[in-house]
This record gives C-alpha cells, sequence and structure tokens, in this order.
C-alpha cells in the first residue's frame, strides 16, 4: 500500500466531524471506546492517492449508517466522510439515501459503475451538484466492503486528464475502495482488541485492570470540575453456598447474570462497572454525591435479593434451578467530597476512596449482610 503518512498540498480533503466519523466507525461493532487511531486522517490519505492515480475534479468516501441499515434497508443512508472539490465544505456529514443515485447503485448492486456522461445516465441525482454548484459529468464509482458486507462506497467526478473515464480508472479505484475497506477492518480489529483487553470474560463488564487505569482518571477529571465523585464496591452474600450446592458452573452462572444486573440499572449513565475479583464488583460513579450513590446501591441490593438467578437450563441434559432468596449483597459506598482530604498526590487519592469503600463494604458483612454501609469521616 502507499506510504499513507505522505502530505499532498494540491487539494483540500473535508473530513465529517470527529463525533459523526467515531460514532459510524464503532456502530460496525458494538461496545468500542476510543482509540487512538485517526481515522479521518487515513481517509484523506486513500482520498489523496486515489486522485493522484486517477487525477479528478472532485471525489468522496461514502460510508453507512449500520443502524438505520438493519434496522429498515429501504431507509439506509450513505454520510459524505471525506470529501474534496467544489463545495465539498458544504456536504461533508451530510448524507443521501443509500438507494438514491449512481452512488446509491453501486452501494445496493455491489457493483463498480462507470457513467460517462451524467446527463444520460438515469441513475444520476443531481441534487448534490444544485447543493454545491458544480457540474458532474463522468463518474467512476466502487463499492466499498468488508467480509462480503458493504458499508460504503468511494467516488470520482471529473476525469482532470481526459474526458472519460475508463476501465483502467475503474480497476485502480477499486484498488483504494479495497485499501478502505482493509484501513476499516483493521481500525475495527484494533478496537475489538482494546475493547477485549479491559474486559471480563466472565460477566462482560470492566475488568480490574481498567478499573485502575480509570479510577485516577475519572478522580482528575472530579477534581478540575470540582465535581463529586462515588464509589460503590460490593460482594455477594452466600455465594459460596451456591458453588458448594450447585457447583462451580453454577456459580459462574451466577456472577454473569449479576453483571447483567448492574449493566440494566446503570446503561444509561456514565458510571464505569467492573468486576473486581471473585465475588467483588465495583462501580465508578461520576458526578454523583454520596447520597445519590447510595440510592444506587439500593436499587442494586434490592435487585440482587430479588433476583431469581439461573432460570434457564445451563444445557438439553440440564434443569432450571430458579435459585431465589440465598443470593443477596453487601455493599461500601464512599464518595471524594464527603470522605477524602484532597490535599494528596492523584494516585494517594485513588487508594484512600477505595479503601473507605472497601472497608464500609466489610462493615455491612460482618453487621448482617444484605446492607449498604457508607464510608465515615475524612482521611
Amino acid at each position: 500500500m502507499p506510504d499513507l503518512i505522505r502530505r499532498w498540498p494540491s487539494i483540500i480533503i473535508n473530513i465529517a466531524k470527529k463525533s459523526q466519523l467515531d460514532r459510524i466507525i464503532r456502530r460496525k461493532r458494538r461496545r468500542w471506546e476510543r482509540h487512538e487511531i485517526d481515522v479521518g486522517e487515513l481517509l484523506k490519505s486513500i482520498l489523496n492517492w486515489a486522485n493522484e492515480f486517477v487525477p479528478s475534479e472532485s471525489g468522496s468516501i461514502f460510508l453507512d449508517d449500520p443502524v438505520l441499515k438493519f434496522n429498515n434497508s429501504n431507509k439506509g443512508r450513505l454520510y459524505f466522510i471525506a470529501c474534496f472539490g467544489r463545495g465539498a465544505k458544504a456536504i461533508v456529514g451530510n448524507s443521501i439515501p443509500s438507494n438514491v443515485g449512481i452512488v446509491g447503485k453501486v452501494y445496493t448492486s455491489g457493483k463498480p459503475y462507470i457513467s460517462e456522461d451524467v446527463k444520460r445516465d438515469n441513475f444520476f441525482y443531481s441534487g448534490i451538484d444544485k447543493k454545491t454548484k458544480f457540474q458532474s459529468k463522468s463518474i467512476v464509482c466502487a463499492p466499498i466492503e468488508i467480509e462480503e458486507a458493504r458499508i460504503g462506497v468511494i467516488e470520482l467526478i471529473n476525469s482532470t486528464e481526459k474526458i472519460n473515464y475508463d476501465r483502467k480508472d475503474l480497476t485502480l479505484l477499486k484498488i483504494f475502495a479495497g485499501y478502505t475497506s482493509t484501513l476499516i477492518q483493521n481500525v475495527l480489529d484494533a478496537k475489538m482488541f482494546e475493547h477485549l483487553s479491559r474486559i471480563d470474560n466472565l460477566t462482560g463488564l470492566y475488568n480490574d485492570r481498567f478499573f485502575f487505569a480509570s479510577i485516577e482518571s475519572e478522580i482528575a477529571k472530579a477534581l478540575a470540575a470540582d465535581r463529586d465523585l462515588s464509589l460503590i464496591f460490593f460482594d455477594l452474600d452466600h455465594f459460596k453456598e451456591v458453588n458448594d450446592t450447585y457447583g462451580h458452573l453454577a456459580g459462574s452462572r451466577v456472577l454473569k447474570e449479576v453483571g447483567g444486573v448492574v449493566e440494566e440499572i446503570f446503561g444509561k449513565t456514565k458510571a464505569v462497572l467492573s468486576r473486581y475479583g471473585g465475588d467483588e464488583f465495583v462501580i465508578i460513579l461520576p458526578n454523583t454525591d454520596l447520597r445519590s450513590a447510595g440510592e444506587y446501591g439500593e436499587m442494586i441490593r434490592k435487585k440482587i435479593g430479588s433476583n431469581i438467578f439461573l432460570k434457564e437450563a445451563a444445557g438439553p441434559r440440564e434443569k432450571a434451578l430458579n435459585i431465589k432468596g440465598v443470593i443477596t449483597c453487601s455493599l461500601g459506598i464512599a464518595s471524594l467530597k464527603e470522605n477524602i482530604i484532597s490535599n494528596k498526590k492523584l494516585s494517594e487519592i485513588a487508594t484512600a476512596l477505595i479503601d473507605r469503600a472497601d472497608k464500609a463494604m466489610y462493615e455491612a458483612k460482618e453487621s448482617g449482610k444484605n446492607k449498604a454501609c457508607f464510608a465515615k469521616g475524612k482521611v
């Protein structure tokens, strides 16, 4: 592949806003986190190379919205993610229906296409020209695919070296469509690897490594904005009884279901949900005071205490266990403003906050279980 760090001063390529690009890329697979790879810069490089090998007045890379495509293929849209040429700044980030125009034909059919004279082409859509005050004459397009799934289109308009595009131009553009596919696939794989390295395989929550990486970052944000931050530690009561009675496989399934309960409670918040180890869990609650964290703690306690675990059989020869009234939890809750003196190093503040929540949890455990205790005083 050509050297993607090269710079071309001859054309200006406009890129959609990072928030939009992240949203569309992220939706190709679920639950990714931000990654250091700058997709916009790499797409710029691909368009630059495409233009260098097939010189054109205008060009674009379109990507679809997977959510719209999945919910209703007739309502899918293609977004101008990267584009250059007259009027490009006015259309970048905008979208067209995925079945409209020459781009729509290429996207829906999966076949590359040359239009030697758009005025005689029934597939040509003139709406973009009207918006940009640009006059399209000839167009060459190729689909962008990942693992046989179409995700977009690369398009060049008006050759600057000859009257019309030819088969050689189409072949070159297909190569650059392949580069785009490889680029996006590599970014997705990198994001997936990054995501998996942060996830606890059993519960689907974050692992302890990610928790420790996050706690200092979240505390720094809270201190900078003069906002509170709370921490909830909890572990399961009588979990050993489940392991002893039903076996460790059943115990693992219980832990997974607890992860689901926690996600159900905090799914629409910015909380960082982690399995700390064994049957212990920890939750970071940004911008949340001690009282509000206590309300969340009660939700966890009641939800776990009333939940019927293992309602479904593990396999065809197994039976549902319907464990109810056995598993409860004990919680410890601490907050920055209520429990921590902040004139310390960031690492010391994080350690102190964890310690306060952890000790409060053990207080709940030792005083009867199935309850939440708040950390007392400041350290």
